[in-house]
Order: C-alpha cells, then sequence, then structure tokens
C-alpha cells in the first residue's frame, strides 16, 4: 500500500501540475503574450516580465516554448530573450514554495472552488481559472498523500541508505533528477517529491539541494524538444536555457557547502529549506549572467550556427509552436502567403519580357519559380488545416478560410503562368514572330494596370481593407471593359491585313486572355473582406510581424 499510495499520489502531482498549467496559461491568454514581448526593451524589465509570467502561468518551460515560437515567428529576436529565460527560472520558483507553506489542509476547499469553477462557471476564463485552482488543490493533496504514505519507511534503514547513495553523491544525484524531470517534464513535480522525502527525514539537506540543482537541468528539454525542428534562432534560445542551467549548477558545485548552510539560514523546517535552495540558485544565476548576456548571445551563435540544409527552399513562418494561439498562427500563415504573393509578383514582371525579348533561360527560370509557389501553397494549407482542428472564433475561421482561398488564387495564377503564357512565350519565340508595335504596347499597357491591381488587392487583402477592395473592385470593372477593347483593335488590325497582327494573332488574344484570368483570381482574394458585417474585420487581431 505504500507504494501504491506513492505512486498514486506522483501521478495526482502530475496531474495537478498540468491542471494548473494549462489553467492559468489559458486564463492569461494572448494578454500575456502580447505582455512577454513588449516589456523586453531592457535587460532588467525582462527579467522582470519572464519572472511574472512564468510566476502567473507556473511553468517555465512554458515561457521557454513560448519564446522559442516567437523567436521561429520573428517576433523577437535571440537576444531579447536571454534575459527573459532568466526571470522565468525564478518565476517557476513559486509553485515549490507555496508547496513549501503548510496548507495541506486547504487542498480539498481549493479542490471544491475549482471543480464548482469549473463545472458551474458560463464564462472561459472563470473555467479556466476554475482548472488552475482545481490544479493547485490537487498538488497540495498530493504532497500531503505522499508524506503520509513516506512516513512508515522512516523505519527503513535499507531505504535511507539507498535513497543517500542515489541523491547524497553530487553527481549522482544531479544526474537522477535531471534524467526524471526530463520524463516527467516538470521540475516543479521532482522537488514536490524532494519536500515528501525530506519532511519525513528520508533525505538530508545536501540531497535534497543535488535533486533541486538536476530538476532545474532536466527542465530545459521541453524547450530543447520543441527547438528540434526549428530555425537556428529558435535552437539558441533552447540551448540558451539548458547552458544557463549546466553552467550555473557547475559553478555552484564547489561553493556547495556555502551554499548549503545559506539555505539553512534561511528556514529552519526541511521543505522551507528545499524552496528557498530552489528560489535562491535561480536567483543567484540570474545575477551572475545578467552582465554576461552579450558574451553568451555571441557564444551561442558560435555553437549554434545555421545549419545548410536551413538554406533550402520552404515555408519561413510557419511555426508549430504558435499553432495554440490562432490570432499568432493566422498572422504567421498571412506572412506567408504575401511571400507566396511575392513569388507570384516576380512571375507576372517577368511574364512580360518574353514577350518582347529573345530569352528562353528567363522562362525557365519562371517555371522554376512556379515550383516554389506549390511548395508554399501546400504548407500553407497544411498549416491551416492543423491549425482549423484548435478551438477558432468565428472570426479566425473566417480568416483560416479566406487565407486557404487566397493562396489557392496565387497558386492558380502561378500555374496561368507556368502553362498557359510560358509556352506561347516560347512559341515566339522559336517560330521568330514579332508583336506589332501597337500590339505589343496595348499588351504591356494592360499588364501594367494588372499589375497595379494585384498589388492593390494583396494590400487590401492583408489589411482586411474593405475601401482598398472596393477600389480593386472599380479597377476590376475598367479592366474588363479594356480587355474588351484591346480584343477589339487586336480584330480590327486583322481586318486591314497587318502581317504581324495575323502571325502573333493566336498568342496575342490568348495572352490577354489569360491577363484577364489572372485579374480575375486577384480580384477573387479580396471578397472575403465583404463577407464580415462588422467592416473591416478589426475585432480581432491578427499578429503580423515584420
Amino acid at each position: 500500500m505504500i507504494y501504491l499510495n506513492l505512486f498514486g499520489g506522483v501521478l495526482l502531482l502530475l496531474y495537478g501540475i498540468k491542471l494548473v498549467n494549462d489553467g492559468l496559461q489559458n486564463a492569461a491568454g494572448p494578454r500575456i503574450r502580447s505582455l512577454l514581448r513588449s516589456l523586453t526593451s531592457n535587460r532588467l524589465t525582462a527579467v522582470g516580465a519572464g519572472a511574472f509570467i512564468t510566476g502567473l502561468i507556473q511553468s517555465s518551460s512554458a515561457t521557454s516554448v513560448m519564446l522559442v515560437g516567437f523567436v521561429s515567428a520573428g517576433l523577437m529576436s535571440f537576444r531579447q530573450t536571454l534575459a527573459v529565460i532568466l526571470g522565468a527560472d525564478i518565476g517557476a520558483t513559486l509553485t515549490v514554495q507555496l508547496i513549501a507553506f503548510h496548507i495541506g489542509d486547504y487542498a480539498v476547499p481549493l479542490i471544491g472552488a475549482g471543480l464548482s469553477l469549473f463545472l458551474f462557471a458560463k464564462r472561459i476564463n472563470l473555467k479556466t481559472i476554475g482548472a488552475g485552482l482545481l490544479g493547485f488543490g490537487f498538488v497540495f493533496l498530493s504532497i500531503r498523500i505522499m508524506s503520509e504514505a513516506m512516513a512508515p519507511l522512516q523505519q527503513s534503514v535499507l531505504f535511507k541508505d539507498v535513497l543517500v547513495v542515489l541523491v547524497g553523491a553530487p553527481f549522482t544525484g544531479i544526474i537522477l533528477s535531471a534524467a526524471f524531470t526530463a520524463l516527467i517534464h516538470s521540475s516543479a513535480a521532482t522537488i514536490g517529491i524532494a519536500l515528501a522525502l525530506a519532511v519525513n527525514g528520508l533525505v538530508p539537506l545536501d540531497g535534497a539541494i543535488h535533486i533541486v540543482l538536476g530538476a532545474n537541468i532536466g527542465t530545459c528539454s521541453t524547450a530543447l524538444m520543441a527547438s528540434l525542428r526549428a530555425p537556428a534562432e529558435a535552437r539558441r534560445v533552447a540551448w540558451a536555457h539548458v547552458l544557463f542551467k549546466v553552467i550555473g549548477v557547475m559553478l555552484l558545485l564547489p561553493f556547495l557547502p556555502f551554499f548549503e548552510r545559506l539555505v539553512s539560514y534561511a528556514g529552519t523546517e526541511p521543505a522551507r529549506q528545499i524552496a528557498n535552495a530552489h528560489t535562491l540558485f535561480n536567483v543567484i544565476m540570474a545575477f551572475f549572467f545578467l552582465p554576461f548576456l552579450g558574451l553568451f548571445a555571441r557564444l551561442l551563435v558560435k555553437l549554434v550556427p545555421e545549419s545548410p540544409e536551413g538554406k533550402t527552399f520552404g515555408p519561413r513562418y510557419l511555426d508549430d509552436h504558435v499553432l495554440g494561439t490562432p490570432s499568432l498562427a493566422l498572422g504567421q500563415a498571412t506572412r506567408e502567403t504575401l511571400r507566396e504573393s511575392d513569388i507570384v509578383r516576380e512571375m507576372l514582371i517577368d511574364s512580360i519580357k518574353v514577350l518582347q525579348v529573345e530569352d528562353q533561360g528567363l522562362i525557365t527560370a519562371i517555371r522554376d519559380k512556379d515550383n516554389l509557389v506549390d511548395i508554399l501553397d501546400r504548407q500553407i494549407r497544411l498549416y491551416l488545416t492543423r491549425l482549423s482542428s484548435s478551438t477558432l472564433t468565428e472570426v479566425q475561421s473566417r480568416r483560416a478560410v479566406a487565407l486557404l482561398e487566397a493562396s489557392r488564387d496565387l497558386e492558380s495564377i502561378g500555374d496561368i503562368v507556368d502553362r498557359n503564357i510560358m509556352p506561347l512565350a516560347l512559341k515566339r519565340i522559336t517560330k521568330g514572330l514579332m508583336f506589332s508595335e501597337e500590339g505589343i504596347n496595348e499588351i504591356i499597357g494592360y499588364h501594367k494596370k494588372l499589375v497595379e491591381n494585384f498589388d492593390l488587392a494583396i494590400s487590401a487583402f492583408t489589411g482586411n481593407d474593405s475601401d482598398l477592395g472596393r477600389r480593386v473592385l472599380r479597377n476590376k470593372e475598367e479592366l474588363d471593359a479594356l480587355e474588351r477593347e484591346l480584343t477589339q483593335a487586336h480584330l480590327e488590325r486583322l481586318r486591314k491585313g497587318l502581317r504581324e497582327s495575323i502571325e502573333t494573332s493566336h498568342i496575342h488574344l490568348d495572352i490577354i486572355g489569360n491577363f484577364a484570368r489572372i485579374h480575375s483570381l486577384s480580384t477573387h482574394m479580396i471578397y472575403p473582406i465583404f463577407e464580415d458585417p462588422r467592416g473591416k474585420g478589426r475585432e480581432e487581431t491578427f499578429v503580423v510581424a515584420g
């Protein structure tokens, strides 16, 4: 029964900490993320922001993963995150400090209050706060369960001897604690177990400190795994967290006896001493590293260089780490769609050049760009499909659909240039055909207006701007009329028997027709703006950085 109770207590502790983290993070919402990005103007405010925010959401791992996502998305620089990481490690000690107080007797009232809010509150924020309170109740109850289960083990000399061997030696205790923390993804849970052991006299203070130091190293594993597929800047964030902890522990090891005396002065009860050791280590580490952050950043740039495979073409902004924040994920999808539109625009610009010069290499280059557009379109669709599995507001759902349609329209424009216009350009070159001066000038003029309205449509779509959208629609009517005029003008030249017009008639009319199709697709992108009855769609912000 002792071991069953211990096992149940550990599981309850892990579940309670998960509820605390999830509940408080959901309650904090986008405001926390906005605060995290804004309070990094200098190192001290960044440390304070990291400590405050992690104190609220009670997870330094969550803060680190959030930072990895921000750096991947280009919303923060790697250097900005270093001071925030130091602050986050301080804020994460709050849970252990709360556990160290004798509030196990209040576990059941906390569970009752949290469960009442979670089950009966109608507002989402109150439900998430209820989940957080429920989690705290489970954490405190689990500590009491484990402490009561371990009480009989005080009489077991063998159990004490095994624990002293495992955690009494600095390196053994630190490594085992780090491995256990990495496995369960919670330093608070590991230290909570150490508290239960220490309260029952099963682990001396020095062994408990070794567990605390190992737990601080092991908690870095979550951010490290989250950064594996991220850009080099984001990987540096995760490795910064690891190096801060490892170097901090290595520097403290020679001074462990002094540190133990300092901790013993800071409290008399074992639980309070362990909690204080956790807090003191992170405070000392923050003050030690703060003056050297510039040097530390340069070191990490050398240790984690840009990988060669990172230079291959692919999505630049579609970051999986921000899928949990729909407004941010939609902003990143918008950035990637804008990147796709830039490539399509280059294709459009070059498509008029191949009608004027004899350059088959330019045709090949344009067709190669269509392959890039196809890659981005496929990745944007997959990203938005994954995002749609999250709980989205009505506004967010409309934006996701609009982005899907815009990406499809851009991919279709690329296909028209690649599969329709380029073969016509190649046919003109291989047959040595030349447009009449009047004919090519008409095509150039139409193309210029087409590109101008394409740019206007992209701006209207990105800004969800109905005023710009109405300009696009007015321009569409003008271009439709111009297409008819140009077709009529070409037919008039045919009736006059102009040789160049007769030779290029098929190519000329097909190019005008394909440009018209491109213009139609460009205009189609702005229609979702007018589907929102509330105007310009300003009721929600989609974060687009850069």
